[in-house]
């Protein structure tokens, strides 16, 4: 009876661990097979200035706009946003992770990059929005040729200006799994194309 007792006190933290990952696991592959959407955008700030300032092509003027040129002559231009990302489950299953890492890129660039430490969670059949602060140095975005009119195109996007062509940009999201102590990143990313247009402010 005792050693029974003792293998049921061994066994039971392995079977529990060995559950929980599978649990995880099955719900990382169903957040993969959902639908994902940027909903809107909020809180943009190119060198501490509303994008909105920027609607115009002339409005992108280092004299008006000093920080700006102060950040172009520091080789340190931040960009701060705030996106809202639908996430849509057709599936019957449960959707969910405990933990994320994700990368926006334009043109094939990077653009953002962090770690998203909270629950995300999507009934079967159900939607959830998930509100993610992103923050980088856009130095390199606006002075690379490559990557200067695809970033000037973007900012003129998210400040709601007219007339202009959406801009294309990718998000790369990889789930990270826990298993005890330890964090167990997902094979692959879920990889997001998205069209931002000159709505995205309005969330339209």
């Amino acid at each position: 009876m005792k050693k029974t007792l003792v293998f049921v006190l061994v066994a039971f933290p392995l079977l529990f661990s060995r559950c929980s990952v599978n649990q995880q696991i099955s719900q990382a592959k169903a957040l993969g097979d959902c639908r994902y959407t940027l909903a809107s955008a909020d809180s943009i700030y190119l060198a501490g200035v509303d994008v909105r300032e920027f609607r115009k092509l002339e409005d992108l003027n280092f004299a008006r706009f000093p920080r700006l040129a102060t950040g172009l002559l520091t080789r340190n231009v931040p960009l701060d946003a705030r996106i809202n990302l639908d996430i849509t489950n057709p599936t019957g299953k449960l959707a969910g992770i405990n933990q994320l890492e994700y990368k926006v890129l334009l043109t094939g660039q990077e653009l953002f990059n962090g770690f998203l430490n909270q629950r995300i969670e999507v009934q079967p059949g159900g939607k959830t929005r998930v509100p993610i602060r992103l923050s980088t140095n856009a130095y390199q975005l606006i002075t690379d040729a490559k990557t200067r009119d695809a970033f000037t195109q973007l900012v003129q996007n998210m400040s709601g200006a007219a007339n202009t062509q959406p801009s294309k940009l990718t998000i790369r999201i990889k789930p990270t799994l826990s298993l005890g102590n330890k964090s167990i990143n997902y094979p692959g990313y879920i990889t997001i194309d998205q069209e931002v247009t000159n709505k995205i402010l309005t969330g339209n």
